[in-house]
């Protein structure tokens, strides 16, 4: 059987956290809270993150949804996946799936990109987002907030917003729209 060269195998990105692998999932899996691993967006779901609900990165004021997905694993505090689309972007969506194993002084976190059409904007985005993600995520539970330079480009992202494309306002992206995806 050949494989489609169109779609990347995976991607992973990976980092240790000095912290107990329970600490580490409560921050991962926040809902309703500004996360600034996820570039300061908001985690919405329509009930709880479980299998199968539909979820939502959007602003803290609520008018823009920049990745919205599908739960399709939900392991506490092992293992979190999720389908992701940039709303911004025509591409399919991809998948990300979020490994999180107790060792020896901490929690190995691993960001695991699968299914990404290659030479798309999402590839580019996955690509730059995923060490962002995995070193903010560390900083933000070892240190009880991200960097300066992290919170700067945060600063920046949030005075962005008004120049958002109008297809990802949030009213395009509502629950029932995502679950369709």
């Amino acid at each position: 059987m050949s494989r489609d060269s169109s779609i990347a195998d995976k991607a992973v990105y990976e980092v240790f956290i000095e912290a107990p692998i329970e600490k580490v999932w409560n921050e991962l899996v926040k809902t309703d809270e500004l996360l600034p691993f996820f570039f300061g967006s908001v985690c919405k779901t329509s009930g709880e993150l479980m299998v199968g609900a539909p979820i939502a990165m959007e602003t803290t004021n609520g008018k823009y949804r920049s990745v919205v997905g599908t739960v399709l694993e939900f392991d506490p505090p092992n293992r979190y996946a999720h389908t992701f689309k940039f709303t911004g972007h025509d591409d399919p969506a991809c998948t990300v799936t979020y490994e999180l194993e107790k060792v020896e002084g901490g929690t190995r976190f691993s960001l695991v990109t699968t299914n990404v059409p290659v030479g798309t904007k999402t590839e580019s985005g996955m690509a730059q987002g995923g060490n962002f993600i995995v070193k903010t995520l560390k900083q933000v539970v070892e240190q009880g907030r991200p960097s300066f330079g992290t919170r700067f480009l945060l600063g920046l992202i949030g005075l962005a917003q008004p120049f958002t494309p109008k297809v990802s306002r949030s009213e395009n992206w509502t629950f029932g729209q995502i679950e369709k995806l």
